[in-house]
Formats: C-alpha cells, structure tokens, sequence
C-alpha cells in the first residue's frame, strides 16, 4: 500500500537524493498524490487543504473516516474511483527514481524555493514540482510570460524575440511553455542574450516535447529551469497541456499573448491569468490575420491592454491589473477521455479511466455523450475514437 511507503528505507533513501532532508511522511504524501490525481483536480486539492496531504491520502483511498472532511456525496464516490485505479506502489517509486535519474529537484509547498504565487491557485494548487536546473527562478522577480500560437507567423515571432530578449537583458525572467512558435521563440531570444528563462512542460521533464526542442530544452535546464506537476514519464496530453497554463499564468506577474488565432490554447493561459487577477497584455495585428484574431479577443472580451514595447508590457506588473472574467470554455472532461483513447485500437472503459484520472462511471456517461456525437464508437469490446472524434481532440 503506498500510505506505508514512509517505512521504507529505499524509498526515503531515493526521497532524500531529490530534496534535502524533511517530513518524509508529507514529501511522499505528495509524490503519491501527483500519481493519484490529475493536475488541478479541486476534489483531491481540498481534501489535502482540509486534512493534510497524509491523512487525506488515507481517507482518499478508503483506510479511515475523516469526520472534519466537507467532501462527501458523488465527488467522493467519483474521486475515490479515479484515484484508487491508480494506487500502485510501485508508480510512486518510479516518480521518484526517474526525477532522481535526470536530476530534478522535488519542490514542495511551504519549501524555501517554492513559487508561492501558486498557492493563489487554492485547491487547484499543484501538489509538488519537479524542477530541472535553478529552482530559484521560479522565485525571481519580475518573472513574465510570453506565449501565444505554435502556428506563429514572422511577425509574431519576431516580436516575441524582441520582447523576451529586452525583457531578459533587463533580467526579467521570461516564462513560457516550450512549444513550437512564439514560446520557442520566446525561450531562444532569452537564452541568446544571456538571461533567464523557465519552461512549463505539460509532460514529465524527462520528455522532451516537442521532439523538435530537445537542444532548445537541454540548454534552458543548463542556464535556467524546466518544470513539471506530473512525474517523470508522465505523456503529455491536450488536457495536461490546458492545465499546465494555469502554473504560467500564476507564476508569472503578468502574462503577454504575443499572437494567437481564435480558438488558440494560449487564450487558456490568458483566462487563467484574468482569473486570477494577474496583469495581461495582448499583442495587435491585422484585422485580416487569423494568426491576431485571439489577441483581438482578448482585448475586447478579456480586456487585456493593448501593448506594443517591452516599455509598455514593463508598466503591466508595475501598475497591476484588476480581475476580470475568464471567457467560455468546453468540457474539460471530454477532451481527457478523447486524450485517452486511440483511432487504431479499442480500449475498456477501465483502461481509458486509469489514462483520463476520471472516474469509470464517469468516462462511461462521457462515451455516450461522445458517442452521440460520433466522436467515439463502440469496438472489439470497447471503445474507439473515430475520425471525427480526432478533429474534435
């Protein structure tokens, strides 16, 4: 069971090789919780935030009652069914051997390098980080993201290199995703003048992605950092990417979307922000480019300020920003059942609840729903995402 993991002498010897000595019990709480839960899951956040990362992996998986606990009902019955599929010892060690194995550092809230901006995440708080390269840019100020569309243009990569590397020269520290475009154009000009700059992986910092990037990665672990929620090995997913936004936006003072189509991911990042009442800037473009069509949304629908200069996106963490209102999104849910399921073979239900982290009922009402819309179909005794389903993911 991994609640006896704490008795195990390798299993703290390998705890102590990623952090310094500490509260052993609550360090590999954590790590079992990061195993157990997907990133941002509000019920295993409150149970940790009302009972302590132990006891609320006990009565997660069922070993005791917790009277003071406010979580109850369906959200219980739904949490234990996505957590309890997962509950394998040996998944916890692996975390810990492969953070030890490419060595990262294991961040745990309340340490001296945690980024605490993230604790304004409240129960959608990361539990842990791996953290490859300086833990202590995560902490720097002024830290600032810059991301927007992997199907940039020249325009709007030249102006993200522009921008980071102004803002790095001047010793900002330049946060984005790693991904093709305007983050990878982001991290570049950072690292060509010298500066600072952290990479959110929405996958384990072993795994280089996109494959395209594993200089560009490699050297951001040697002069900056690299950092994950989810454990070594981890496969990035669509879901997994959304919820690795909300760590850029909180982490960062002030987020800027150099340039985005209408339906870009990075308006994610950017609603994240907005939540969270963290300054956010919008890059224009043509009114005829698609590639500025999400931009021109955040600036009328998210009211983002408008700039242009690294003078301009310097005042958004200088003056601040109020909170504004996050606009429409689709059903998480679906997009981590279509993220689990393959158009070449059918897989269980079982199957796609342990790769989405929801709930076998749960991922069972979903492929109905999917279904319907013909973007799964029952096969060989399970369940098969159709073509349609793949345009839709």
């Amino acid at each position: 069971m991994i609640e006896s993991l704490a008795g195990d002498a390798a299993v703290r010897a390998l705890l102590e090789e990623v952090r310094p000595p500490g509260d052993v019990e609550d360090a590999l709480a954590r790590v079992s919780w990061s195993v157990l839960a997907e990133p941002g899951d509000g019920v295993a956040g409150t149970l940790i935030e009302q009972l302590g990362p132990s006891d609320a992996l006990r009565f997660a998986l069922g070993r005791e009652n917790a009277a003071t606990s406010e979580i109850g009902g369906r959200a219980l019955v739904d949490g234990r069914a996505r957590w309890t599929i997962r509950a394998e010892r040996r998944s916890v060690v692996d975390a810990l051997r492969g953070g030890r194995d490419v060595g990262a550092r294991l961040l745990l809230p309340g340490d001296t390098l945690w980024p605490s901006s993230l604790d304004d995440l409240g129960v959608h708080a990361p539990t842990l980080l791996w953290v490859r390269g300086d833990p202590m840019l995560l902490s720097a100020a002024p830290r600032v993201a810059i991301v927007g569309a992997r199907a940039s243009s020249g325009y709007g990569e030249m102006l993200a290199g522009d921008f980071a590397g102004e803002l790095a020269a001047e010793g900002a520290v330049v946060v984005s995703g790693g991904a093709y475009g305007i983050d990878g154009a982001a991290h570049r000009a950072a690292l060509g003048v010298g500066g600072r700059t952290v990479a959110f992986l929405a996958g384990g910092v072993d795994r280089a992605y996109p494959m395209g990037h594993q200089q560009l990665l490699r050297r951001i672990v040697e002069t900056g950092a690299v950092a994950s929620e989810v454990p070594c090995g981890t496969a990035p997913t669509k879901w997994r990417f959304l919820s690795r936004n909300r760590l850029i936006a909180a982490v960062s003072d002030a987020t800027v979307v150099v340039e985005a189509g209408w339906r870009s991911g990075s308006l994610n990042t950017a609603g994240h922000a907005a939540a969270l009442g963290r300054p956010l800037g919008a890059v224009p473009g043509p009114v005829t480019s698609a590639s500025s069509a999400g931009c021109h949304r955040l600036l009328r629908e998210y009211d983002a300020r408008c700039v242009t200069t690294t003078a301009e996106i310097r005042e958004l963490w200088a003056g601040g920003r109020p909170e504004t209102s996050p606009g429409r999104g689709t059903d998480p849910d679906q997009s981590r059942v279509l993220d689990a399921m393959s158009t070449r073979a059918a897989r269980a239900v079982l199957e796609v609840s342990r790769r989405s982290g929801l709930a076998p009922e749960r991922v069972s009402a979903l492929l109905g729903l999917l279904e319907l819309d013909g973007a799964v179909q029952r096969a060989d005794g399970g369940w098969q995402r159709t073509q349609n389903g793949e345009r839709r993911g």
